[in-house]
């Protein structure tokens, strides 16, 4: 059964009619606005490895994530809003996803997608894997399995639309004054290994102090 998209529009303790329901909502800002968004997040659409074929099945008719208003994968990240990271982060690969998260506009939010994205996985100790993309990008959701289900990456999602629910236009960081790109991520450097520019001091007083050594 298909839930009902304005059950969550309406305040609480207001009846309204069962005749009109359909017709009119009382409500805030705060829903309204959020309402519109959870219902029409546009993922980014990539995929890293196995766990993007679970997310393509979920985006067919069995399953069919267009009743969440998620159904439009956009090719290009200036016009998405979610990236899900589905599958094995590599070193080699982190630049460019890096470089696409900081091209997507304000609200934008990150799903982690199965056991690799979220810890590195089988590979978590690998010399070519990231363990976890939570380690240079602020992840919004996390999603066990390996690979997860269509089922798991739907039920993500709904929290997803949960999180976004309560969201606030007074708070919400795109909003603030006098913080522009306030989540940007720096472009690490893959040379010999992957070095985290954010780590630049740290990595530089390690150094000095095994020379020191």
């Amino acid at each position: 059964m298909e839930e009902n998209k304005y059950e969550g529009l309406n305040l609480p303790n207001y009846n309204i009619p069962e005749d009109i329901q359909n017709v009119v909502s009382v409500t805030t800002i705060d829903r309204l606005y959020n309402w519109g968004r959870r219902w029409s997040v546009w993922p980014l659409m990539f995929g890293l490895a196995c766990c993007a074929i679970e997310m393509i099945a979920a985006q067919t008719a069995r399953y069919d994530m267009a009743r969440f208003g998620m159904e439009v994968m956009r090719p290009t990240p200036r016009q998405a809003d979610m990236m899900l990271v589905s599958g094995t982060v590599t070193k080699k690969m982190l630049p460019s996803i890096i470089r696409l998260y900081n091209q997507m506009p304000e609200p934008k939010y990150v799903v982690a997608m199965g056991a690799c994205a979220s810890s590195g996985g089988p590979f978590k100790e690998g010399y070519n894997v990231v363990a976890g993309i939570d380690k240079f990008l602020p992840v919004d959701v996390y999603i066990p399995g390996c690979p997860p289900t269509p089922q798991a990456l739907i039920a993500g999602m709904m929290k997803l639309q949960e999180k976004i629910d309560k969201q606030s236009l007074k708070k919400v960081r795109w909003y603030e004054k006098g913080k522009v790109d306030s989540n940007y991520v720096p472009m690490p450097i893959l040379g010999p290994d992957l070095i985290d520019v954010r780590r630049a001091e740290e990595i530089e007083a390690a150094a000095m102090k095994k020379e020191g050594a």
